[in-house]
């Protein structure tokens, strides 16, 4: 794998200008002029399926081998979840500081510590 060279373009903060916009977004209210204040009026709910319906589309193109449609779904992806985040009350250094908590532990050393009591809390069998 090659290593990511310094952006010119297409840099990384993007991420928090855009949670900044949605988060003004929130704060102003206005669901006339802006997507973002009327799905978050819609409710956590909504909110949250239009992650999921993203993210299904954001799969579907990977499975197809559409690269074009997987880097623009991923986008709508990722401004869902901003989104999702700001809804939440989430900042997005939060979770940048859990990346860097995760960063060097091994992904399956990460899930065996997470308490069991995660997986009885989320009613699934899907988690480990």
């Amino acid at each position: 794998m090659q290593p990511l060279s310094v952006p010119t373009s297409g840099d990384i903060a993007v991420l928090t200008r855009l949670w900044e916009t949605i988060e003004a977004r929130r704060l102003s209210g206005d669901t006339t002029v802006s997507h973002s204040a009327r799905l978050m009026a819609r409710g956590t709910d909504k909110v949250a399926q239009k992650l999921g319906e993203e993210a299904v589309e954001c799969v579907i193109e990977a499975i197809q081998g559409n690269r074009r449609g997987t880097v623009m779904e991923s986008a709508d992806l990722v401004y869902h979840l901003l989104v999702l985040w700001v809804d939440a009350g989430i900042r997005p250094e939060e979770v940048w500081s859990e990346l860097e908590r995760r960063e060097g532990i091994s992904g399956i050393a990460e899930k065996a510590a997470r308490p069991k009591g995660i997986v009885r809390a989320a009613d699934t069998t899907k988690l480990p």
